[in-house]
């Protein structure tokens, strides 16, 4: 039966062991009460040549405690010198500590991991904490493209990755359905509507959206109101048209996703604001009045570059430079309708009054100017109790074989996500998204990505996968009995003696396991997936790394004929090691083979 309940991991537990070292010297006065231990960290050496971990206790503290960092260092290594897990600790440089753990340690890693299954790595860090993933709200004005592609699949994968860590993650799209761009859509779409009904339309004048895909709009209004439309005056059919567009442009959206197996619990409508009943832009920028942070006034004019929203004239204000701005950010238009940015105050109001603190909005790389005033309005309308990160994603620049990929006929004027999950899988989007931070600019290489090799990251991570599938069945030769259900070969490999797991790549490969549990918990609070992305690489580098080098002596290979003790082992270390790939890759939402054709 698999345990998914997460339980403390080795660097967790290690860190306690330090943190209890310290509290020792304070038993012997050798230190002050009540210094700040919050700042003490454990993490893997730069060097492995250094050690299993190493600690900046000694560099935090000694300032507080008025002693020199090396001679705080050699009274908590002689502490930790006494404890059971550590067979040495040595001080380097100013006063950092290394440690070198007992090799049983490693083989006790590699028996938890057995024996928590999926859960090995799971967290409870985030404690139960609702989180508001915002991501994609790409305007819905036509199928998406490679650019909303990445912001997909990366807030996609960060809830997915934040879920396993503790938190209560909720997945939102906002539907920017209420701005002028709705309207340009509206008035394409009705010129799709005319030539359904026969009319030549000619080229598609400037300004328009030019696709294709509004065909079957124009199409389905024909349908549902024949002619009717073209004697209405445009104020009419304006409202009209612009629904049915936007509600057959969602379903677009929404199969555009599904192919990158991904889904939303929460689709807002920001028309849903000032519709209803009630005018919640309007309520909110009253609560904001009220509490002095809204004013009349006029704005200097820009320094440098012109500011898009900036007009000379009395206007209604928000005070942003009390919140950490550069500037105030008016909230009406000099028509009387709302900033974009008056919208999206109340909008992210609303995520507050539905319980969330914690919100994460991930944006297009166009949009890093707008970071400031969104983050100073969130500071306003929850009194400073709610945080907003944004992750701006770069651009993606589409290649095949280096070459820039052509836009693509049917959207108009660029390649569509459809077409490139269609050509290439979602797992080489999905992986290949995220093996680059998001604020880097990424090259995707449709053909690179669907190479079988080294050079391609998601196939030699879904390799080393199938790797350890293939070494199971060629290992029932040995073990005609290894169970093919993963709990009961777990089981079955638990019982392993796997202190005859000696060799320094085997030991390499239960550190690098070992680490997986402080790779998610540092992924989810830094709200990095492609950390996750990268050690999946790195694990499966090791692994294949290890099977090469018994292929040259024949003594370190997997399954050793003549010695069920040391295949049982090996098989139980090439368990863990499918276990934790699976685990990464069903984090980042990608397959995990058990063959590979």
């Amino acid at each position: 039966m698999t345990n998914s309940s997460p339980s403390q991991h080795l660097f967790a537990d290690v860190l306690a062991r330090v943190l209890k070292a310290c509290a020792a010297l304070v038993e012997d006065e050798a230190l002050p009460a009540g210094l700040d231990l919050s700042r003490i960290v454990v993490e893997p050496p730069k060097d492995a040549a250094h050690g299993d971990m190493a600690t900046n206790a000694a560099m935090v503290l000694a300032k507080d405690a008025k002693t020199k960092p090396r001679d705080l260092a050699e009274r908590i290594v002689t502490k930790l010198r006494a404890d059971d897990l550590v067979e040495n600790a040595e001080i380097a440089g100013p006063g950092f500590i290394n440690l070198t753990l007992k090799l049983q340690v490693w083989s006790n890693v590699l028996r938890d991991l057995l024996r928590e299954g999926e859960g090995y790595g799971r967290s409870a860090a985030g404690a139960g904490e609702k989180v508001n993933v915002e991501y994609v709200s790409a305007n819905p004005t036509g199928p998406m493209h490679v650019g909303h592609c990445r912001g997909a699949v990366f807030g996609d994968a960060l809830a997915s990755l934040l879920s396993f860590a503790g938190y209560d993650v909720t997945r939102e799209y906002y539907i920017n359905d209420a701005g002028a761009q709705v309207d340009v859509l509206a008035r394409s779409a009705f010129l799709r509507y005319r030539e359904a009904l026969g009319e030549n339309i000619g080229e598609i004048p400037e300004g328009l959206y030019p696709g294709d895909y509004l065909k079957p709009v124009g199409q389905a209004l024909a349908d549902e109101h024949g002619d009717k439309l073209l004697r209405a005056p445009e104020a009419e059919w304006l409202p009209i048209v612009r629904a049915i567009a936007i509600a057959m442009m969602m379903e677009m959206i929404r199969g555009d996703l599904d192919a990158l197996n991904i889904r939303h619990e929460m689709f807002f409508s920001e028309r849903s604001l000032i519709e209803g009943g009630m005018d919640r832009v309007a309520a909110t920028i009253d609560f904001l009045r009220q509490k002095g942070d809204v004013y009349e006034g006029r704005l200097p004019p820009p320094k440098g570059a012109p500011v898009e929203d900036y007009e000379d004239r009395e206007q209604t204000l928000f005070r942003a430079t009390a919140y950490g701005d550069d500037v105030d950010r008016p909230l009406k238009k000099s028509d009387g309708g709302y900033t974009y940015f008056a919208s999206d105050i109340a909008y992210h109001k609303t995520k507050f009054d539905r319980g969330f603190l914690n919100m994460v909005d991930v944006w297009g790389a166009d949009h890093g100017g707008y970071i400031k005033r969104v983050q100073a309005a969130i500071k306003a309308v929850t009194a400073g109790k709610a945080t907003l990160d944004v992750k701006i994603v770069q651009l993606v620049k589409l290649l095949r074989n280096g070459e820039p990929v052509k836009m693509s006929k049917r959207a108009g004027d660029f390649v569509t996500l459809r077409e490139v999950v269609d050509e290439v899988g979602s797992d080489a989007v999905r992986f290949m998204m995220l093996f680059r931070k998001n604020d880097a600019v990424l090259d995707f290489d449709l053909a690179k990505v669907i190479e079988q090799s080294k050079d391609n990251p998601v196939f030699y991570v879904q390799y080393g996968h199938a790797r350890g599938f293939s070494i199971f069945r060629n290992a029932r030769e040995v073990f005609p009995d290894l169970p093919e259900t993963d709990a009961a070969r777990r089981d079955f490999l638990g019982a392993a003696a796997m202190e005859r797991l000696s060799d320094p790549a085997e030991l390499g490969l239960l550190r690098r396991l070992a680490l997986y549990p402080r790779t998610v918990e540092a992924a989810a609070v830094a709200h990095e997936p492609h950390r996750i992305a990268f050690y999946l690489y790195d694990l499966a580098s090791e692994f294949h790394a290890l099977w090469t080098k018994g292929r040259d002596l024949p003594h370190l290979r997997f399954i050793i004929n003549n010695d069920a003790q040391i295949t049982r082992a090996r098989l139980a270390l090439v368990q863990g090691v499918v276990a934790v790939l699976a685990s990464g890759l069903a984090v980042l939402g990608v397959h995990a083979p058990t063959e590979m054709r």
